[in-house]
């Protein structure tokens, strides 16, 4: 059986609540057990947490989930930017696949709100990345 190690941001957890709700029924729906979860403060954070995941032998991927809304500023779009590129370098340096169920930047609470699907996209992700990698 495939095990996953899950990251949950809690900032705007009226959606990444839902969004972690989402990933562990598509885990399920899958056959996947979800080993491990690390609720991190906000999306910032992920990339750590994602890499103590990716270190344990019993995590086959690591899915991330998490909600970036916009601003007055352009921090929604530092914040993401940098996550995904921890996250990528996280999935890299530990050959582990780590996907990236975040919503943002650039949209507002309603619109995260309506994806709150990412969560399910990104364990589907990691599984059909398990799948197909040799």
């Amino acid at each position: 059986m495939v095990t996953l190690g899950l990251v949950a941001a809690r900032f705007n957890s009226s959606v990444t609540e839902e969004m972690e709700a989402t990933a562990r029924d598509a885990a399920e729906t899958r056959g996947a057990t979800v080993a491990a979860t690390v609720h991190v403060p906000g999306a910032y954070d992920a990339p750590l947490a994602a890499d103590r995941l990716a270190r344990r032998d019993d995590i086959d991927a690591v899915a991330v989930v998490g909600a970036i809304v916009t601003g007055d500023t352009d921090h929604d779009r530092v914040i993401a930017d940098a996550t995904a590129q921890g996250l990528t370098r996280v999935s890299l340096d530990r050959d582990v696949p780590v996907t990236f169920g975040v919503s943002g930047p650039g949209m507002s609470g309603a619109e995260a709100r309506e994806r709150v699907g990412k969560g399910a996209d990104a364990v589907d992700a990691a599984l059909d990345l398990l799948e197909e990698l040799p």
